[in-house]
This record gives structure tokens, sequence and C-alpha cells, in this order.
């Protein structure tokens, strides 16, 4: 599937049991961290296990603009042989970000203090997104940034020639904010320092450690302060890519919703920073077992044991968005099979995803006949036993939104159309092969 060409409709039906393994794509976040800090390393950079959905494919050809050499080897196994901190090439050509919020503002972040010109663009959904929460801090170093009227693509950057170091709040729980001001400070003497009030996802501090970084991170009053000294000489690093918790989900909630299904998902990110959505869904009676829990690549991993059973509404607690918050569509989806009502509250920045994520998930449940509310900042599903479906719901360039749908047609009453299935190669290229795998009624739909 291509998120940038032809839509593909996809049609999902009441299914038979969920069984079987499914293997879910590496984790997108850190495929993205492993090709970017590679390339800021001196020397060999060894990753096996990358998503090679094409968000990430994205990120390696900027990569290969800024000078690194990127070679993939086979599937999921590359190298990146970098050009150092600083040693960024001004490239010859637009950079293209795609569908991803993530490779655009942590590779802004990468190049920001960088001597050099770059040109940011992306697709439809990308260019709709706010560039402002990244530049702004960015320009503490000296960048300037010149674009569209509120900060979106395309856009051109122009890198620092000086550098100076920064101190930065982060106004809001955003791991990508945090992530672009820290790849910058690594070329600005002195140290940086982040300080976050929420704590977001944790693959950059984790990562700087093992490139070699300088690293500090303290809880205090203010919130989480992250130090780092800029101007290290990063080594290279083998990189082994655990399984995405984020996609990790899909099947995980379709077989939650799918009455006798019984699935094993091996090897998904346990990362407590990413786990909001599975300590939701043993809030909500989900029958999940956690085996052979062990360490991969630097980050908590276990096997997930997943089996059908029945479910209870829950409010999820505010100051766990931040560890969920790509999870929340399927969370909707899963909420309008279970008993009772969901509460998802604290959830603003889904507005500002690669759709309004509140909008669409209420627009597509209250088509499929679920009752719903929203409010700017919370979403409320209210369960019922037995989904009408029989809806085509707009997957508004999001593969999240399009996956959620999906899941949800197999157990809806009726079938329920997706009107364009392929933002979903962004993140899950397989998810179509892996779904029929298990035994989901899912097909392509060309009217």
């Amino acid at each position: 599937m291509s998120g940038h060409g032809t839509p593909i409709p996809m049609t999902a039906r009441k299914s038979p049991p969920l069984r079987g393994v499914a293997e879910v794509p590496g984790d997108k976040s850190i495929s993205h961290r492993a090709l970017i800090f590679g390339a800021m390393a001196v020397g060999e950079t060894r990753i096996t296990g990358l998503l090679e959905g094409q968000d990430v494919l994205d990120t390696a050809a900027a990569m290969r603009a800024f000078g690194a050499e990127v070679v993939q080897h086979g599937p999921g196994d590359w190298s990146v042989f970098g050009v150092g901190v600083g040693g960024f090439a001004e490239p010859d050509r637009v950079i293209d970000c795609g569908n991803s919020g993530t490779g655009a503002r942590l590779i802004m972040g990468a190049m920001a203090t960088c001597p050099i010109t770059v040109t940011f663009t992306g697709d439809a959904s990308l260019t709709k997104r706010p560039m402002g929460r990244v530049t702004d801090p960015l320009a503490l170093f000296g960048t300037r940034a010149v674009g569209r009227a509120g900060g979106r693509l395309p856009m051109t950057l122009v890198g620092a020639a000086d550098p100076v170091p920064v101190r930065y709040t982060v106004p809001m729980p955003s791991a990508q904010v945090k992530s672009a001001v820290l790849l910058a400070g690594l070329n600005a003497p002195g140290q940086t320092v982040v300080v976050e009030r929420e704590p977001t996802r944790d693959h950059t501090e984790r990562m700087l450690r093992g490139f070699g970084a300088e690293l500090t991170v303290e809880d205090t009053p203010e919130g989480r302060v992250i130090t780092l000294t800029g101007q290290p000489e990063l080594r290279p690093l083998d990189v082994a890519v655990p399984r995405d918790p984020s996609s990790a989900a899909f099947p995980v909630c379709a077989a939650l919703m799918v009455p006798d299904s019984d699935i094993l998902v091996p090897g998904v990110s346990q990362n407590p920073t990413r786990n909001g959505i599975y300590l939701t869904l043993v809030d909500m009676g989900a029958d999940i077992a956690f085996e052979n829990p062990r360490e991969e690549g630097g980050e908590p991993v276990a096997d997930l044991r997943v089996r059908f059973g029945p479910l209870k509404g829950v409010t999820v607690p505010p100051e766990r968005a931040a560890s969920m918050i790509d999870e929340y569509p399927v969370l909707a989806a899963l909420a309008a099979t279970a008993q009772g009502t969901t509460v998802m509250r604290g959830v603003k920045e889904l507005r500002v995803k690669e759709s309004d994520r509140i909008d669409a998930m209420a627009r597509g449940l209250e088509a499929c006949g679920v009752r719903i509310e929203e409010t700017e900042d919370s979403l409320t599903v209210h369960g019922m036993a037995s989904v009408p479906g029989g809806a085509t719901v707009a997957s508004h360039l999001d593969h999240r939104i399009a996956m959620a749908f999906v899941c949800l047609g197999l157990v809806a009453e009726k079938p329920i159309r997706v009107d364009d299935a392929s933002p979903i190669a962004t993140s899950f290229p397989l998810f179509e092969g892996l779904m029929t795998g298990l035994g989901a009624q899912v097909a392509r739909d060309n009217g």
C-alpha cells in the first residue's frame, strides 16, 4: 500500500475467531531514531528489525541526502555509515517526509545546528500539521524558519552557524518536540536542558546514552529535567529494534473483540513510557498474559498472549495519555464493544496528529451506530452489545484511523468500509496479510 497514491478502499466483515501468531513490525519511533542517530555517529551503525514502512523509508532517504551512507542488507537489516555530529551536508533537493510528523520534526532538530539550509515538505496530511511547536524552540539555538502561515510545511530551515545551548520547558507532552531540541543540542556547545512537565516516551534518551552521549535525567518539582552535554563524538551502535507496541495494539484489540479469539504477539516493547494502552486494557478486564519478559536493544519486551473475554468500560486516567496517545483510535473502537462507558480525557493532542483523531473517530463511530460524546479534550464512547456497522468511514489519510475501523468491522453486524486504507503502509505495510493470516475477513474493495 502507498500512502501517496491512488486510494485503496478496504472492507472488514464479521470474522471467525482469530488464531495464530501475529508478527508485528519493528517499532516506528525507534526505527526513525536509529537511522538519525546512526547518521550522526562516526562509523557503522547496524540496525536489525527496522520497520520498513514508508515513514521510515522516507527518513532513510533523508539521511542519504545529508551525506550518510544507508545500506539495506536484507529485510529489516540495515547499516548506516554516519558523518558525525555537525557533519550533515546541505541536501541538493527538498526533503520529503511523506506522512511522518516524527520524521519531519526529528530531522529538523538534527539539522538545526548545522550551517546548512534545508527545505522540508510532506503529503497532504503532513502539510496541515503544526511545525511551530518545533521551530519555536529551535529558533533559540539560532535557527531560522521560513514557511507557510501557521508554521506549516513546505518550510525552509536555515541552520544556526554559531549555535548556543538552550534551556527549554516543553509546553505540551510531546516526545517529538523534546527529541528535536535534544538533537539540536548535540551540536551546540555546553549543556542543553529540556524540562518535561509530563514524561513522554524516552527512546531518545535511551538511545543517546547508547550512542555515547553524556545525558542525565532528574525528576524534580519542576518536572523531568533532561541535561545533554553538547558536541560529543557519537559512537556507532548495534540497534535491535523491538516490535512496535502501537502496531501490536491493533491485532491485540481485534482479538479482544472477536469472540473465542486466541493469539500470540511476540517480542512487543513494554517500555513504561509506551505501555499505557496495555495498562488500560488490563483495567478493562482484558485477558492478556505478558510472557517471557526480557530486554532487547535496551528496551523491555514481552510476548503477549491475548484471549477474548468480556470487557468493561473505564475512565482512562488523563495522566496516562502521553504513554498511549497513538492508541486512542483503536481503544475507541474497542470501547464500542465493551460493557458500559469508556471516557478518554486529556487527549487534545489527538486533534493535531495525522488527522483530527477525536473528530475522525467520533464521526466514524456515529456512522457505525455507536453513541459518543466529544469535547475539545475528550472522547466518550458508550459500549453496546452489538455494533451495527454498515458504514463507509473516512480515514483522513491517517493510518491509525484506517486500522481502527478495520478492527471494528471484524465484529460489527454489517461490514465496515474504510474509504482509503493506503496510509496503513506508512507504519504497518503487512497489516492486511497479518490480519487475514489470523482469520480476519478483510479485503481491498475497489467498489
